[in-house]
């Protein structure tokens, strides 16, 4: 995704703006979750299909053209997108529930490619969504999920500092405010303790196109897909109602992925 460098200080310059006016609890609210009943198993079962040799499919990581990171078999007859946001706790749940048994069983079997594109929606969740986009591809997933799981403690850490440190760091100019942000929820040692080293964060995250681009992803994915809440789940080009691990797990069961 390719921004002019004009356009892309404006877009973050409003993003900016527009989150600073947020109150510091938002990492606190409520994101969407539904659930409808398991489908029947309808498809034929697929047979697994085969990683390159000496690879498993879990490994097998890439940046998407859309801006989100695929893990699995490319060419897999089941494609799973999920939009989800750093700072939502029913996103949380479903990293915790299902990361393992997705990976392992699903995308594990070549049957199944995983895609997950950042929904970003508040300022602790952008620098966190450009951090754990700051290393290799491979490790976005393994960063990914360690934020999810440490997501309480990032928001105890932010709500201790208080609002006026919040409005601080949300004041400071474009190309420092993610670094005072990433500082102020303790996201700079959270990743130098993950191979994200100091140095290697400010540099990704006075990246300002970058924060533009992902701001600009969820604002066009949501409007594609009519994303009202996270996590949202596009299966083989389609959104679906399913937004737990039960029932998206038997919906690729009903797929043939069983």
């Amino acid at each position: 995704m390719t921004i002019p460098a004009n356009a892309a200080r404006n877009t973050f310059r409003r993003t900016a703006l527009a989150l600073a006016a947020l109150p510091l609890a938002l990492g606190l609210a409520a994101c969407g979750k539904e659930e409808t009943g398991p489908a029947s198993l309808s498809g034929d079962k697929i047979a697994p299909i085969a990683a390159p040799a000496g690879k498993v499919w879990g490994d097998v990581v890439e940046k998407t053209a859309d801006g989100g990171y695929r893990m699995g078999n490319p060419d897999a007859p089941i494609k799973i997108i999920e939009f989800a946001s750093l700072t939502c706790s029913h996103c949380a749940d479903f990293s915790g529930e299902a990361s393992a048994e997705l990976r392992d069983t699903f995308v594990g079997s070549g049957r199944v490619s995983y895609e997950l594109r950042n929904f970003v929606r508040d300022a602790i969740d952008i620098t966190a969504a450009q951090l754990t986009r700051c290393g290799t591809p491979e490790s976005y997933f393994p960063l990914t999920e360690q934020v999810f799981a440490a997501q309480a403690d990032i928001f105890a850490k932010v709500q201790g500092a208080g609002e006026a440190a919040y409005k601080a760091a949300m004041a400071q100019p474009d190309d420092k405010r993610g670094m005072a942000v990433a500082e102020l929820a303790g996201l700079t040692e959270f990743f130098a303790a993950r191979g994200i080293s100091r140095d290697q964060a400010s540099a990704c995250l006075a990246n300002t196109a970058d924060a533009a681009a992902l701001a600009k992803m969820a604002n066009d994915q949501g409007e594609k897909f009519d994303i009202t809440g996270t996590p949202t789940f596009v299966l083989n080009g389609a959104k679906i109602d399913e937004n737990s691990w039960k029932m998206l797990k038997a919906k690729l069961e009903t797929l043939g992925a069983r």
